[in-house]
């Protein structure tokens, strides 16, 4: 179910993107946003792919660990870069709270893999709720995006 939302999640804001790609393209805090949105969607999509696929425990741990990893660093890199951008924040849903989520997501994510790796089943439940707190922080910023934007063409109009 979390990996149809994640792939579903994709398409919608590829379509949301599409509908304003002149403000995504041209604001630098829109298309950082997006692309690590999306970048997010695909991990937990590829970890839900991870899940799905007939294998040991323990190599569903190591895959799940590389793939949290990796997702983790998203918003980590993200905080980087947009910590460079004058006048960020609070714009094109930039936020320090849903940076917060995907970290949070990521740790509880990172300890679920490394007990599946080392054989602890009981693991795959904090994979679980990292899933669902990623895909919610995703949700989340795609909405935020989306009203940033809005606001922008508001004002253009007046």
């Amino acid at each position: 179910m979390l990996g149809t939302s994640s792939a579903a999640l994709i398409g919608l804001l590829f379509v949301a993107a599409s509908l304003h790609l002149a403000e995504i393209v041209n604001e630098d805090l829109y298309r950082l946003r997006a692309q690590y949105t999306t970048l997010a969607l695909v991990s937990t999509l590829i970890m839900a792919t991870a899940i799905l696929t007939p294998q040991p425990m323990w190599a569903l741990g190591a895959e799940l660990l590389i793939a949290t990893l990796g997702s983790l660093s998203l918003p980590l890199i993200l905080l980087g870069k947009v910590a460079k951008i004058r006048g960020a924040q609070g714009r094109g849903g930039y936020s320090i709270r849903r940076a917060a989520s995907f970290i949070v997501g990521g740790v509880i994510g990172v300890m679920g893999a490394a007990a599946v790796a080392f054989g602890d089943e009981r693991g795959m439940h904090l994979v679980t709720a990292s899933f669902a707190l990623c895909l919610v922080a995703s949700i989340w910023t795609a909405w935020m995006i989306m009203i940033g934007i809005g606001r922008a063409e508001s004002l253009k109009r007046h």
